[in-house]
């Protein structure tokens, strides 16, 4: 496998794009992940990330998008995030990477007005579309398990049959975000279930109630056993460390290190970091 990391770590830290990327490198990941919307940025900036990374020799694996609207209500809504999205697929082409991390957001109303099928039915019918835009493209979509009670897919169960009835099994996988498993209790074993599923991984820790996206070790996430898992299912592509805001912004580089030290013994230790 190979260690990556969401360059968002630096952008919440408020260093420039360019400071990310070369730091990044420095640390020694093996390649990044964008967190942008192709709407809030311009050419200037794409090109930059490209140039940066093609002189780093860091290849970009994936963009990541929240895109709730996609099962929003109204019908102009939804066409507003699919045209988003088909903007964020275009991004991955231009970038050069594998996939389009997505995460389709969570059930309004406490699933009260608005029947929870229909929700769902919207959500599959939306990802299907966006799914042919994709395979069109050479691309994957990748979709995010959350940790929250009203998310449409916040367990195995709910990731198999999102995938099943969008029915593009080579074109829409599973993200296994590690913390997100441990903060739903999910037992690493269920992760079997998505063997062939799985195309990407996020990697971060948590106290084990609330989501935090920490660095390896600051946490109880058993994040080695949910990699020994992942590694058994024949997933040999990318695990992507994913930081949230760190308390002290000025030292986000001993933050970054930090993790990335911590993940690469993991991944040691089982021997998959190639």
């Amino acid at each position: 496998m190979k260690l990556g990391l969401i360059n968002s770590a630096f952008a919440q830290a408020g260093q420039g794009t360019r400071f990310g990327l070369e730091k990044t490198k420095e640390i020694g990941f093996d390649t990044v992940d964008i967190f942008a919307d192709p709407l809030d940025i311009d050419q200037t900036e794409v090109d930059l990330i490209k140039r940066s990374c093609t002189e780093l020799l860091l290849p970009i694996k994936s963009v990541c998008c929240v895109a709730i609207g996609l099962i929003d209500f109204n019908p102009s809504v939804q066409r507003f995030h699919l045209d988003r999205c088909k903007k964020y697929i275009d991004l991955c082409v231009d970038l050069s990477c594998d996939n389009l991390l997505l995460v389709v957001g969570e059930y309004i109303w406490n699933r009260e007005v608005i029947p929870a099928r229909e929700q769902w039915e919207t959500g599959v019918r939306n990802c299907q579309t966006l799914g042919s835009y994709a395979k069109e493209r050479g691309l994957e979509i990748v979709l995010e398990l959350e940790p929250f009670k009203l998310s449409l897919i916040n367990t195995v169960d709910t990731m198999l049959k999102f995938i099943n009835d969008i029915g593009m099994p080579e074109t829409v996988k599973a993200n296994c975000d590690i913390s997100h498993l441990h903060l739903m209790g999910i037992d690493p074993v269920e992760i079997l279930r998505l063997k062939g599923l799985i195309g990407h991984v996020h990697l971060s820790d948590c106290d084990g109630k609330v989501h935090g996206d920490l660095p390896p070790g600051r946490g109880v996430t058993p994040i080695q056993d949910y990699l020994a898992v992942i590694q058994e299912t024949g997933f040999d592509r990318t695990v992507s460390i994913e930081l949230e805001y760190s308390p002290e912004p000025d030292r986000i580089v001993e933050w970054v290190t930090e993790a990335y030290e911590k993940t690469d013994q993991l991944m040691q230790n089982l021997n998959c970091r190639s």
